[in-house]
């Protein structure tokens, strides 16, 4: 295939670029990303010419359009996806969540080209602590409670529409939380490996209660090729590897990998809005097309995460400050 993959030069678009390269070299592959805080080109550079690195704005409708007409099949991951950046300032995720994932469908519309849009289980709120057993399906209602999860919520309704109004050949994802190499540094896991490995100290939103449904980024990516080459159009799946942990469980287990004492961190002030539990059921996806996550050892594959960060302190360090100054301003 020809593929064109919006926002891939960031954490997941530039993991599913190096699997996709790595997995499938008979597929070329072009990337069209913005390169705002979040992309780094750093992060394709070892695949040298095996991908395209287009950088340009996903709104940027005649560039969307030429890039779409020479591709058999666009993988949409380009969006503006932190919550508290959202919630400080929500302007950029109307724009790039909202008017890009427009612009994408009018050009694939145009070019009867396949579309898959990658999304977050974030758009459906979030879920009581006190069952586990209770999880998101695809029938679950939307009730988003960011800005960004509002306008990723907009963005797959968009799709929906499309779908039935106009025949886009399009399916949709939505996925639990992601770990991996590659994420910036404002995120929860990569924040606390590098505040370790600085020498700080580690932080917590409020009492950690809060509950993640954690799933290692090439399992994330191994399931969007998957519905990309089997799924049905207009067909939501979702994405999830049975790995509910609350933050405070997730930190301590990090603190023990890096040789820590688990009570040493900071408590800080709590996200606005802070949504309680997610958790995927994935089960439509596992019996439909067959996938299944490899990385469902978490303290193993957080290791790794860990080591890989260790290991690539030129990609993160010149990001680190930066981050650390924006969460001291809001008492973070």
């Amino acid at each position: 295939m020809r593929l064109l993959v919006t926002g891939g030069a960031g954490f997941i678009g530039a993991n599913f670029v190096h699997s996709t390269v790595a997995e499938h070299p008979e597929d070329t592959v072009t990337v069209l990303d913005s390169l705002t805080y979040a992309g780094s080109a750093e992060a394709l550079a070892p695949l040298g010419d095996a991908a395209t690195l287009v950088v340009g704005d996903i709104t940027d409708a005649p560039l969307v359009d030429e890039l779409v007409a020479g591709a058999d099949a666009v993988v949409h991951f380009a969006a503006e996806t932190h919550v508290d950046n959202s919630l400080a300032d929500p302007s950029a995720f109307v724009t790039s969540n909202l008017v890009g994932t427009f612009t994408v469908l009018e050009a694939v519309r145009r070019r009867g080209v396949r579309l898959h849009h990658v999304s977050t289980d974030e758009v459906y709120g979030d879920l009581p602590l006190e069952d586990p057993t209770v999880r998101f399906t695809a029938d679950t209602p939307y009730n988003p409670s960011s800005p960004y999860a509002a306008t990723k919520a907009g963005s797959d309704l968009l799709v929906r529409a499309w779908v039935r109004s106009y025949g886009v050949a399009a399916t949709l994802s939505n996925c639990s939380n992601n770990f991996g190499p590659y994420q910036h540094v404002e995120k929860f896991i990569p924040r606390q490996i590098t505040n370790l490995l600085t020498g700080r100290r580690a932080k917590l939103y409020g009492t950690g209660a809060n509950v993640r449904d954690w799933i290692h980024v090439a399992d994330h990516n191994t399931a969007v090729r998957a519905i990309l080459a089997g799924g049905r159009v207009g067909q939501t799946y979702l994405i999830g590897a049975d790995c509910q942990r609350s933050n405070l469980d997730v930190l301590r287990t990090l603190l023990g990998i890096m040789g820590r004492d688990p009570d040493d961190f900071d408590h800080v002030s709590d996200r606005a809005g802070h949504d309680l539990r997610y958790a995927i059921d994935p089960t439509a996806l596992r019996d439909e097309l067959g996938w299944a996550p490899v990385h469902t050892d978490f303290a193993a594959a957080l290791a790794a995460t860990v080591h890989w960060y260790r290991d690539n302190e030129a990609w993160w360090a010149p990001l680190k400050d930066a981050v650390e100054a924006g969460y001291a301003k809001r008492g973070q």
